[in-house]
């Protein structure tokens, strides 16, 4: 029986990494699925930066064929009386009302109960996906659904016409220019053009002085944030001087600030830059996509834990047929880059910059590969519609 309507639940834990995948599966389930999505967050603020028509004050709003609602996920807060709707996605864990259960419970069908897990390359995925969980109480079952790299996973968010586009995109100087004109800049003449969207990091310095000393110009384009504002710092501005707009440069590095562009648009930053500096989930998958080299700098975890889910995304990409010297130089940069292994060495940017032509081809070649998976969206869809009454 096939499913009509959707239910997301998201609380915003590292500013954008979840409302950034839960924004972009609401979309898909609501212009590619048909579905009725009703997207519950309890950030708007958060979510007004990647969509600015967002307005944070309002309870109730539509936007790209998405209901929005704010909500407080704190137990026994006041929640809205509403009916579930047939598929009810709890994002990372994120624990739905109390309330909503029962009404989830006592719904003439009841709906199908995802938990979306978070992204890992790790071997066990495949082991966990699609397990079901009965509520303790009620006659639910939740399944947990993960996103991953590998056959027996959820694959990755990615839309259907994504390849398209990015052709399209690299095809148009007319697209290209429009984006250049966004971003308030240029690219510079034989440049190497860098996107950075990172945390706050401690291998930054020791990068931005190896771009300044290189041989080869760098453009790096950073987003208004804390790796700008860090980035700015080591070069010597103000925080009143952290704007989209900032031009800084010394010796072979140009550093300029860009605005936050709404996630419709961070695509073209992708496809528009040699190398892609990412941070968290949902960039790292759009990165993929982009067919660029890469380094992801990975949210951290209690215990070292992301180290372990860095190091199984690395061995993936190794195992691609990737030439080994880059999967190797891959490897090195983004240890440094994540404070792995000897948390001292700086970044070693001439061994990573020596890879770039086998990197982009190894990319390219692994998000091939990854189509094969299907898209997160679809196997969902295709996965809750067989466990419909």
């Amino acid at each position: 029986m096939p499913i009509q309507s959707c239910d997301i639940f998201c609380t915003v834990v590292d500013n954008f990494g979840d409302i950034g995948v839960c924004w972009r599966l609401a979309r898909q389930l609501a212009q590619e699925h048909g579905h009725a999505v009703r997207l519950w967050v309890d950030d708007l603020g958060s979510f007004a930066r990647l969509a600015p028509e967002i307005d944070p004050a309002r309870a109730c709003q539509h936007l790209g064929g998405v209901e929005v609602r704010r909500w407080d996920p704190t137990p026994g807060a006041p929640f809205d009386t509403v009916a579930p709707h047939d598929l009810v996605i709890e994002a990372f864990a994120c624990h739905l009302p109390e309330s909503f259960q029962a009404a989830m419970a006592a719904a003439p069908r009841p709906p199908v109960w995802i938990n979306l897990e978070y992204m890992s390359a790790e071997a066990w995925v495949s082991e966990h996906h699609v397990l079901s969980s009965p509520h303790p109480r009620l006659p639910l079952v939740k399944y947990f659904f993960f996103p991953g790299f590998a056959h027996g996973t959820g694959g990755l968010l990615r839309e259907s016409m994504l390849g398209a586009q990015r052709d399209a995109f690299l095809s148009s100087r007319a697209a290209q220019a429009t984006l250049w004109h966004r971003l308030g800049t240029q690219p510079l003449p034989n440049a190497l053009r860098v996107s950075l969207f990172a945390y706050t990091n401690p291998a930054l310095p020791a990068l931005l002085a190896q771009w300044r000393d290189g041989a080869t110009p760098v453009q790096c384009l950073v987003p208004q944030g804390l790796a700008a504002q860090q980035a700015c710092a080591w070069l010597g501005a103000s925080d009143q001087q952290v704007a989209p707009g900032t031009t800084l440069a010394q010796g072979n590095l140009t550093l300029q600030v860009i605005p936050f562009v709404r996630q419709e648009n961070y695509d073209e930053l992708l496809w528009a830059c040699d190398v892609n500096f990412v941070r968290g989930e949902d960039s790292c998958v759009r990165a993929h996509w982009a067919a660029r080299p890469m380094v992801w700098h990975i949210y951290p975890q209690d215990d070292a834990a992301h180290h372990v889910k860095l190091d199984a995304w690395l061995e993936r990409f190794a195992r691609s047929g990737v030439a080994p010297e880059a999967a190797r130089a891959m490897t090195d940069f983004c240890h440094a880059w994540n404070s792995h292994g000897q948390a001292a060495a700086a970044p070693d940017w001439a061994q990573f910059q020596a890879q770039l032509p086998a990197l982009a081809a190894g990319m390219d070649r692994w998000q091939r590969q990854l189509q094969h998976l299907g898209d997160l969206a679809a196997n969902l869809v295709a996965f809750c519609e067989n466990r419909v009454k």
